[in-house]
């Protein structure tokens, strides 16, 4: 029970990263408040986590649902001890087929709208609270059609540096939590059929040394670490779970 009693929160909670997030953060005992753009998802979601869970629409796309969002959970009066932002764009182009609304809609979730979030979270997270920005391994490799969306991504891990010391008397650490390809459904919206989704898996297999996707249980793990108190001495750095993509 590595989290017992602590209440935390995770954004893109209903699939994948977010999901499987979730679940361990709750077999370690805390109370895992999400958020989602599907409400039907959040329904599922909770009935899937139980009592321990608590789910919330938010559209972090769009500043004003990320306000909405605040202004809920600051009238439940929660305190959080552990933060997830985990919700993301990955969208995918070749270079001189990016449009200016494209371009804003990655930029949108994946940077600014995690920067203002936090800024609102900051009243509403206890003493040492972890916060965990969900990366990519993206940023450390030159993939073809990743140009946005690694730029995106970069920019959080400058984000967890520069705020790690900015609130370094609020004791409050960030870290970026940084995966490698894991199979979730976020493959759909990348590959537009079934057969380009096996060519780009077979693609990726073979860009990953160990020739595998990862589970997304495997990130979930390392997110448990650096939420739980067993990572309080470190802050501003980037964890990898990338089956070796970044470094071999």
């Amino acid at each position: 029970m590595r989290l017992k009693n602590k209440v935390i929160f995770i954004s893109g909670a209903t699939s994948g990263i977010g999901l499987a997030s979730a679940q361990r953060a709750i077999a370690e005992g805390a109370f895992v408040v999400f958020s989602a753009r599907n409400q039907e998802k959040i329904q599922s979601t909770e009935q899937q986590l139980g009592q321990q869970s608590l789910g919330f629409y938010c559209d972090h796309s769009c500043l004003k649902s990320q306000e909405i969002l605040i202004e809920k959970l600051t009238e439940k009066h929660f305190k959080f001890d552990g933060i997830f932002l985990n919700a993301g764009n990955v969208h995918h182009e070749q270079f001189g087929k990016w449009t200016e609304n494209r371009f804003d809609e990655v930029f949108n979730t994946n940077i600014k709208a995690p920067f203002f979030l936090l800024q609102s979270f900051i009243p509403l997270l206890n003493l040492e609270c972890s916060v965990i920005l969900c990366g990519s391994t993206s940023i450390h490799i030159a993939l073809e059609q990743s140009s946005v969306y690694a730029a995106s991504k970069i920019a959080l891990r400058s984000l967890v540096k520069t705020l790690s010391r900015e609130l370094l008397e609020e004791k409050i650490r960030f870290n970026l939590l940084s995966p490698g390809p894991t199979n979730t459904a976020a493959l759909d919206k990348v590959a537009s059929t079934a057969q380009a989704k096996i060519q780009l898996q077979n693609e990726i297999k073979n860009l990953v040394p160990i020739q595998r996707l990862a589970d997304p249980i495997e990130i979930a793990n390392a997110f448990i670490y650096l939420v739980s108190n067993e990572s309080k001495f470190v802050i501003g750095t980037e964890i990898l779970v990338d089956g070796g993509v970044a470094n071999l």
